[in-house]
């Protein structure tokens, strides 16, 4: 008999939901019975979130994504620059040994007021070996980026092991002087067996504060020079595009 009840309950409670749903007026949702409304009110809240997905937090998985794909750089980084603070005091000391290099190397570099002692230095060096000087004739100075370069033309004449000694002094100034394009050959109507050599000397001294403003003046106009050359090329491509 129980289990006839229950059979019959469950009966009348289907047959009550389904008359809910008969008969709903599209037009009139609040007039809805409750079961409608609830089932309308979820499908709603379904739609809502997968419109949202799509629109708001599909772009920032993507985010997420890109975000996650740099960690392993972010880590990388990470241990390189803890090895650089773990070896920092060695790093300092290697910075002070390198700039006690440059600053070495700067003291070979004469300046401008310096040059003129140079010179004489190169000469001296060869008249206190004997030699003779048939020329020494400083060219035109040439500007780089950190230094200029001065060539220097000379022919001296004198025995061979002078030669070579006037060489060797030169190498041993305490200014940067080098020698290029070496051209040793015997004296033309020298019975002791003079030889003579021409050569290309060249010095070099560091620029002056005046010097490098300069040099950076010119590279910054000739910079926007090329870029005004940039524009009118492609403002003459557009134009004829246009035509």
């Amino acid at each position: 008999m129980a289990k006839q009840s229950f059979n019959l309950d469950l009966s009348e409670l289907s047959s009550g939901i389904a008359s809910q749903f008969r008969g709903l007026d599209t037009n009139e949702p609040g007039q809805w019975p409750i079961l409608p409304k609830a089932l309308a009110w979820f499908v709603a809240a379904v739609a809502m979130v997968v419109l949202g997905w799509f629109l708001l937090l599909s772009d920032e998985s993507d985010l997420l994504e890109a975000e996650r794909n740099k960690e392993p750089q972010l880590k990388q980084t990470y241990r390189d620059k803890l090895a650089q603070a773990v070896n920092l005091e060695e790093l300092r000391k290697q910075r002070l040994q390198v700039q006690e290099y440059v600053t070495q190397l700067e003291k070979q570099l004469p300046g401008k007021a310096e040059m003129d002692a140079l010179l004489s230095d190169i000469n001296q060096a060869g008249l206190g070996r004997g030699l003779q000087f048939e020329l020494f004739k400083p060219g035109q100075v040439v500007v780089k980026d950190y230094y200029a370069e001065l060539p220097i033309s000379v022919k001296v004449s004198g025995r061979y092991h002078d030669i070579g000694a006037f060489t060797a002094d030169v190498a041993n100034l305490s200014r940067i002087v080098t020698l290029h394009s070496l051209n040793i050959s015997a004296v033309a109507k020298d019975a002791s067996g003079a030889l003579g050599m021409e050569a290309t000397a060249r010095t070099y001294r560091y620029l002056d504060q005046a010097e490098l403003e300069e040099q950076r003046a010119q590279q910054q106009a000739e910079a926007a020079k090329g870029k005004g050359k940039g524009k009118a090329k492609a403002g003459a491509k557009g134009q004829g595009g246009k035509k």
